[in-house]
């Protein structure tokens, strides 16, 4: 018996390992067909996904409104052989999406006609600032004759080019610039449809997610070995605090970075105050590179309506950004991902490179959860061979445990020794 689950593990070993080399190949050598299939998957289950955010990001307080408003009903339901009770349920769904509405109403009435004036008057100020930028160059190139033979240099094998482009490839093709138009405006509607399905998928999985728990238990007791049940709940556990950790804490922080930017630039009497607060905002969510891809086209356009006051905003980023890194991200995020800025940023290329921005923002929970399993999976191991676990003990050869350090909880039973 012992022989055979041997020969199974190396089937699967093998299996695993054909397939990692099939996607390595077909990623960075082949046609990149299971990259397209896998998008296309991810494209056909973007509503269930988003339901299954919402969901996830909103059972904390949909758990808080159950012990708030009907503290015995859990009890009751159990006692009942019920997995919850429908009723006070449907009172905390129907409060949770109610104060959800009633919040992005008041932000929506409030900054939307902001935001469409901010447009607007940037709209109408654009030939005012195209004369500014084209004065700015007037008197560079003046100033500068060698630049300004090298820049008309330049711009007639530019001109050249891009006369060669409206004619031999834009021009011919204005069709199909039409038909991207309209396919934007059906990706618009498709997302909003999206959207509203992920929203009745997030009401059903928030009103039976003791049912989606208990089934999720069931299969990982059904699964796993009976030693190995409880740290495999331990590992996922751990994923669900880095995950949900860093989802919300990255959300609330930049809610609270775009807020403070709207207060200080109002303060301030900066121009584009609405557009540039959800700029700066937005792109917070992104980390590591969030700020400077908010604060770029932020600056440049308070640059075009007055340098002076760009030096200021500039030093005004600067500083929340410090107040940002400082006090408001340790408080909302803490250490949940546990990740080094080189890994990091590693995430951020890799999962903006497949994923646009949806992976620049969960390429860094992900890796966290992953680098988190491999080294419970590392700790487990080593802990049968009753090695220390902690990086410092391999500075020597072999390695040695201080005396009186314990040694994290493995994943896996500690008395099971090779």
């Amino acid at each position: 018996m012992k022989q055979k689950g041997i020969y199974g593990k190396a089937a699967l070993t093998a299996i695993l390992t054909v397939c990692a080399i099939l996607i390595f190949y077909d990623t960075f050598f082949g046609s990149r067909t299971l990259i397209a299939l896998l998008k296309k998957l991810l494209d056909a289950l973007t509503p269930i996904l988003l339901g299954s955010l919402f969901a996830y990001l909103l059972a904390p307080v949909i758990n808080f409104f159950d012990h708030l408003l009907f503290p015995a009903a859990a009890e009751k339901a159990k006692a009942q052989g019920k997995y919850c009770a429908s009723g006070p349920r449907a009172v905390s769904l129907l409060i949770t999406w109610a104060i959800i509405g009633l919040v992005g109403y008041l932000l929506l009435s409030i900054l939307l006609p902001e935001l469409y004036r901010s447009v607007l008057q940037l709209w109408n100020n654009m030939e005012v600032y195209y004369n500014t930028i084209n004065s700015w160059i007037t008197n560079l190139l003046e100033s500068n004759p060698t630049v300004e033979h090298f820049v008309s240099d330049r711009f007639a094998g530019y001109y050249k080019d891009l006369l060669s482009l409206l004619t031999e490839k834009v021009l011919p093709h204005t069709q199909s610039l039409v038909t991207a138009v309209s396919g934007g405006i059906v990706s618009a509607l498709s997302f909003l449809m999206d959207l509203v399905v992920g929203i009745i998928v997030s009401i059903y999985l928030l009103a039976t997610k003791e049912r989606c728990a208990a089934h999720a238990r069931r299969a990982i007791y059904a699964l796993t070995a009976p030693r190995h049940t409880p740290w495999v709940f331990r590992a996922v556990g751990r994923v669900d605090e880095i995950f949900s950790g860093f989802v919300r804490g990255k959300i609330l922080d930049s809610l609270i970075i775009g807020l403070i930017c709207f207060i200080g630039c109002s303060l301030l009497n900066f121009p584009y105050t609405p557009l540039v607060s959800v700029i700066v905002g937005v792109t917070n969510v992104i980390p590591f590179f969030g700020p400077f891809l908010g604060a770029i086209p932020s600056i440049f356009l308070i640059l075009l309506d007055s340098p002076l006051k760009a030096v200021y905003f500039t030093l005004f980023v600067f500083a929340l950004q410090q107040v940002d890194g400082n006090i408001i991200g340790p408080k909302t995020l803490g250490d949940k991902t546990g990740l080094s800025s080189l890994w990091v940023i590693v995430a951020i290329l890799v999962g903006g490179s497949f994923f646009g921005v949806a992976g620049m923002f969960f390429g860094v929970p992900i890796l966290a959860c992953l680098t988190s399993l491999c080294s419970f999976i590392l700790e487990s191991r080593l802990l049968r061979k009753d090695l220390p676990t902690r990086g410092h003990a391999y500075q020597t050869d072999p390695p040695t445990r201080e005396p009186g350090t314990e040694e994290d909880v493995p994943i896996l039973d500690p008395g099971e020794k090779d």
